[in-house]
């Protein structure tokens, strides 16, 4: 139990005993504080109060193990006694520990294991701000079982942010406490990037400005792990210590980063500082403004991590930064213009990232869509869809969702699905360690092209990131234990965890692979994978604009190894479809991906209506044969489903290639030739509505007669009907002409005696009266041999000039 008076006087600490209370009063609770006000150090500490252990739930596991060693060290004490960690791959804890900071994936996993968390009293739920997919899933189950196991459950989530409403109300409208951050001023200043400069740029600049203009760190905020080692590179001549701080590091250069130093440092950091850690010193603060985010082409299947544009929320938790010690600076480098253009806050991971490994969780929990649990925000329908589709294809659960004991041994190695089916699968095929190398370099990235390449880099390599490879292979290689059996292949263990990323070159000269999925993808210069047909590809990205993907991982393949690894993707089948002509084929693939052909010399009739049906509709009813009579009666009846609607058909496209067999008899047509030759008109006689179509050449003549006895062609292709006539031919014409029983006015276009536009009226009677004059005035002179009278009404309507009309 901890004294209270005897932790540090953080802004927390003036809150702790409203905490305390409203968890003993409600059981739930929410806790609003800015980061450095000590709620990740000092609340942990207050909960333990003997009545059973605290567990602390933290986004990453560097937040995890430096809450873990401050706390610690605030008791004096090393860690694993009365605080410890545990994430995974390393865990420090004793009989004696009775704080225990856990990542949120590893808690899922301790509360499928065992849903009453045994000797559990609270359970805290840190940052809950930064909405990490883990982190809902791990706050949906656990009200799942305080509210049908544990009602005596403690839950403690906390906030940086005060948009807590939703969150207290999942916790049963929890009480809401909230903590002020004794904070110094920040001035804040906007750097734009210059025209075309990439991001390392702007913030090394930004950082040399900071340095020059104040004392003190600079803490710098970057999107990953390359752009920071390729600012540190820019920053190499500096009079000061830079150093990286992100989650590939080793715990050790972790720690050294967030210690301080007698001479100044610049702190080259990814999100990992943004909230859950404190680096003490900070006088300024360099943003870029962007963070990576998963983000997943559903379409493409091709998922992984995109730099975005930071939230206004965590632009100013990492300004924030700047004022925790004493006045500060923070330097943005963007357009100042521009900050009113971010979005409020982080979009939730849940509704952007790849969800298989979230889908086993819930098949593991019996809910495989997630139905009965109570969500901050639901899984996307359509991610969740495809993520249990996967689940299925790896033996993880069955087609309805249970989990199959296959699903239950890959959710319990804690990797994701694909990771665990190549592991397990892997290791029988090639041996624990041969698969566990494979598997823990798909999980941490590489820095080459070829897998094989990599590998062998690694194995001799005595970098941070090889050491973390080896200690990651040798932690894996231990969950599975097989015994070695033949040479290792490291392209099969990749197909077994992307099966559908196997890809097959295509023909050309360009060095682009189709993939079993579908999408196409190509190496980039100097692979080193040189011209291989199969590739089993580990990691592929797509930029907005190009056309195909980036194959950024991969390992030489064939196509034995391809059928091997992925029996569930081979299919033969009859394949009939239009390309100009019909052409059928049997034909053997993987996927998308041809393996073998041959020509169908008497395929099944209906598959050939289908792609005859399909060329149609893909190419349009241009492919028939249109005479001008087929044309005119097309229009005609459209013109009279337009006015009066059924029983009189549609006309559009759409609707006559929706159900095409109504009207055509497309049983011998294989060729675009033989469509050709299908006259459209007579075929459209059949949809003739009867006994309606007795009156068609009444309600829509082909042609109407004028006074002056002559037959003109209606046009009917504009939303109103048209009758061009020369204007002479209408004298005494005063009705205008309707159609359709009246209900269309036709619109008449007047002509000159030379054919050209002289009016247009849909009302002879008001043109007559009114609108002739005008035209009487402007036309009689230029045609003085043809009759204008004063009287159009009353005269009589010729063709002829007045020579001849008078003759």
């Amino acid at each position: 139990m901890t004294d209270l008076s005897s932790l540090p006087d953080l802004p927390v600490r003036a809150v702790l005993p409203s905490v305390l209370s409203a968890l003993d009063d409600h059981g739930t609770a929410v806790l609003v504080a800015p980061p450095g006000t000590g709620k990740t150090t000092l609340v942990p500490l207050a909960l333990n109060r003997g009545e059973g252990r605290v567990v602390v739930a933290e986004p990453r596991r560097l937040a995890a193990r430096a809450a873990a060693g401050r706390m610690a060290a605030l008791l004096g004490e090393p860690v694993g006694e009365t605080v410890g960690y545990a994430v995974r791959g390393d865990r420090k804890v004793s009989s004696r520990t009775r704080i225990e900071v856990v990542t949120s994936g590893l808690l899922v996993r301790r509360v499928q294991h065992d849903p009453e968390l045994a000797g559990v009293s609270t359970v805290l739920l840190d940052e809950c701000h930064e909405r990490h997919l883990d982190a809902d899933l791990l706050l949906a189950l656990l009200l799942d079982v305080r509210a049908g196991l544990r009602d005596d459950l403690r839950l403690l989530a906390t906030s940086a942010t005060v948009a807590a409403g939703r969150l207290a109300e999942l916790l049963g409208d929890a009480p809401v406490i909230t903590a002020q951050a004794r904070t110094y001023p920040v001035e804040l200043s906007y750097r734009a990037p210059a025209r075309g400069e990439r991001p390392e740029a702007t913030v090394a600049s930004a950082v040399r400005k900071a340095l020059s203009e104040g004392d003190g760190d600079v803490l710098a905020f970057l999107p990953g792990a390359g752009e920071i080692a390729r600012t540190s590179a820019l920053l190499s001549s500096l009079d000061a210590d830079v150093l990286p701080l992100h989650g590939r590091l080793s715990a050790a250069r972790q720690d050294e980063a967030l210690r301080p130093r007698d001479r100044r440092r610049v702190v080259l950091a990814t999100a990992v500082a943004e909230s859950s850690l404190t680096v003490p010193g900070v006088r300024a603060v360099v943003d870029s403004g962007l963070a990576r985010a998963p983000r997943v082409d559903h379409r493409r299947g091709l998922a992984g991590l995109a730099t975005v544009r930071v939230s206004a929320a965590v632009a100013e938790q990492r300004a924030g930064r700047a004022g925790r010690e004493a006045p500060g600076r923070a330097y943005r480098c963007w357009p100042e213009h521009e900050q009113a253009t971010l979005p409020a806050y982080p979009e939730p991971e849940i509704r952007t990232a790849e969800l298989a490994r979230f889908a086993l969780e819930l098949a593991c929990w019996s809910t495989p869509d997630g139905t009965g649990l109570a969500w901050w925000d639901p899984p996307g329908e359509g991610a969740l869809a495809a993520a249990r589709s996967l689940l299925v294809t790896l033996g993880a659960t069955t087609a309805d969702g249970a989990v199959t004991p296959r699903g239950q041994k890959m959710a319990d190695l804690g990797l994701h699905p694909r990771l665990a089916r190549a592991l397990l699968d892997g290791a029988e095929a090639v041996g624990a360690r041969a698969a566990a190398e494979v598997v823990a370099l798909l999980d941490s990235g590489a820095t080459l092209t070829d897998v094989e390449a990599e590998l062998r880099r690694l194995r001799s390599a005595h970098d941070d990131a090889a050491r973390r490879w080896q200690r990651e292979a040798k932690r894996l290689a231990a969950l599975v234990n097989s015994p070695s059996k033949g040479s290792p292949d490291a392209a099969l263990v990749v197909a077994l965890a992307h099966p559908e990323r196997l890809a097959r070159r295509r023909a050309g000269s360009a060095p682009v692979y189709l993939m079993a999925g579908g999408t196409a993808a190509e190496l980039p210069h100097g692979s080193g994978l040189g011209d291989a047909e199969w590739l089993a590809v580990a990691e592929a990205t797509r930029d907005p604009g190009r056309v195909h993907g980036t194959i950024r991982l991969a390992a030489t393949a064939d196509e034995a190894l391809a059928t091997r690894a992925a029996p569930t993707l081979v299919s033969e089948v009859d394949e009939v479809h239009w390309d100009g002509d019909v052409v059928a084929r049997h034909v053997r693939r993987l996927g998308a991906i041809v393996l073998s052909e041959k020509p169908l010399h008497k395929p099944d009739p209906q598959l050939v209506h289908d792609a005859v049906v399909a060329g149609l509709r893909a190419e349009g009813l241009g492919l028939l044969r249109w005479s001008q009579d087929g044309t005119r009666l097309r229009e005609r009846l459209a013109f009279l489903h337009r006015v009066l609607g059924e029983p009189w058909p549609s006309m559009t496209d759409e609707t006559l290639l929706s159900d095409v067999d109504t009207w055509l008899d497309l049983s011998r047509v294989r060729r675009r030739a033989e469509l050709a030759n299908v006259d459209a008109g007579t075929a459209l006689r059949g949809l003739l509505p009867w006994p309606e179509a007795a009156r068609l050449d009444e309600l829509a003549p082909d042609r109407l007669e004028v006074p002056s006895g002559s037959h003109y062609r209606v046009d009917y292709r504009g939303d109103q009907p048209v009758l061009a006539v020369k204007l002479q031919e209408t004298f005494g014409w005063t009705a205008t002409p309707s159609l359709a029983d009246g209900r269309a006015p036709v619109v008449l276009h007047l002509l000159s005696p030379a054919g050209r536009p002289a009016a247009v009226t849909a009302d002879l009677e008001s043109f007559w009266r009114t609108g002739y004059p005008a035209v009487r005035a402007d036309l009689r002179g230029r045609y003085p041999k043809h009759p204008w009278p004063e009287d159009p009404a009353t005269a009589k309507p010729t063709r002829h000039t007045t020579r001849r009309s008078r003759s």
